[in-house]
């Protein structure tokens, strides 16, 4: 079959290489749309793996179910599937108190993830056993139902945050995740949201979204967008802040463009081993509340895929470049720059 196999770090290089061999109690799944996702592509471009390679990234995973083991029953030939790349054991602590996106069992979680960027993915039994698997529905493209993985996490922080009518919301980061966060949060009831980013290109792409004003942000001056956001908001700040870039300053900008008894969100994660200066006595005196979002309960993530799959939600306008898998090196180019909002790959084209 055919791969994008990763050597390195910014090495990848689309080869020929085994297929899976099917489960006897799973499936082979061929891939026939692959989302691109940012957390990809800082794993593409990092040493990732420490020196583990080749390996195959990829988990925003759509396709059709290619070929069923002699003891799996549930699924046949010609299903065509969203791999959810959660797994959770529904046993432990967190996942009976309906907390499933930090469940304890370290086996679980890791039977499905990645593995994406290739033409066919093996899928196993206990992945089946556990879930997270949703058809896709008769009407939807494969392009579409992609999006129900990086939906899913943003549908999940914005219900955790109580997202809703009629809240003043700030998204600092004007990538797909700050597009999907503001259509969500229109849909939610949001009244104003105003999105901040250093990339104009991008802040003029998300207005189609439900942004109602956009900031361009300095490097050389952090406190410009403060100061836009309070302007914005008559002094008060914003009802939540949602920091959805990998950057330890925009969480420390946070503090400061949210209103007396709001609510701060850290989406994006940092690099590992850094640090944010915050200012506690601000957070102490002004009641702010500060939040740490990843992920999403069984529950959030299929209620997410129902979205994205459903006419309510403009699929269509988040997938600007869709490309075969030979290009996907050039796809990571296009969402660096802020060229395109979101790619999909095609391992077939």
């Amino acid at each position: 079959m055919k791969a994008a196999l990763m050597y390195g770090p910014n090495d990848i290089r689309v080869e020929m290489t085994e297929k899976p061999a099917c489960p006897k109690d799973g499936m082979i799944l061929k891939i026939m749309a692959v989302g691109l996702c940012g957390s990809d592509i800082r794993n593409l471009t990092s040493d990732s793996r420490k020196g583990n390679y080749p390996f195959i990234y990829g988990h925003e995973i759509v396709g059709c179910v290619d070929e069923v083991g002699p003891e799996e029953t549930k699924y046949h030939v010609g299903q065509r599937l969203f791999l959810f790349p959660g797994t959770y054991c529904m046993e432990c602590d967190n996942c009976i108190s309906g907390h499933s996106e930090n469940c304890e069992n370290e086996h679980v979680a890791k039977l499905a993830g990645t593995g994406g960027f290739a033409q066919y993915i093996a899928v196993g039994g206990e992945k089946i056993h556990y879930g997270g698997i949703y058809e896709i529905p008769d009407g939807v493209s494969y392009e579409a139902a992609s999006l129900g993985e990086p939906l899913t996490s943003v549908f999940a922080c914005l219900e955790n945050a109580k997202v809703g009518y009629a809240d003043t919301i700030v998204i600092i980061g004007a990538g797909p995740i700050g597009d999907f966060m503001a259509q969500i949060s229109k849909i939610r009831g949001a009244q104003k949201i105003i999105m901040i980013d250093l990339n104009e290109h991008r802040l003029e792409m998300a207005k189609q979204f439900g942004v109602d004003e956009v900031i361009v942000s300095k490097l050389d001056d952090p406190q410009y967008a403060i100061d836009r956001v309070l302007e914005l908001t008559n002094g008060k700040g914003a009802d939540k802040v949602i920091s959805a870039t990998p950057a330890n300053a925009t969480q420390a900008q946070a503090l400061y463009m949210v209103k007396k008894g709001g609510l701060v969100v850290f989406f994006g994660g940092v690099p590992k081993g850094s640090k944010t200066e915050l200012d506690t006595n601000l957070i102490h005196y002004n009641n702010i509340w500060i939040k740490g979002h990843f992920g999403a309960s069984y529950d959030q993530s299929k209620r997410a895929f129902h979205l994205a799959t459903s006419p309510n939600f403009p699929a269509e306008k988040f997938i600007t470049h869709i490309l075969p898998l030979d290009e996907i090196n050039h796809g990571i180019e296009l969402t660096k720059t802020g060229e395109a909002i979101k790619v999909v790959l095609h391992p077939w084209d």
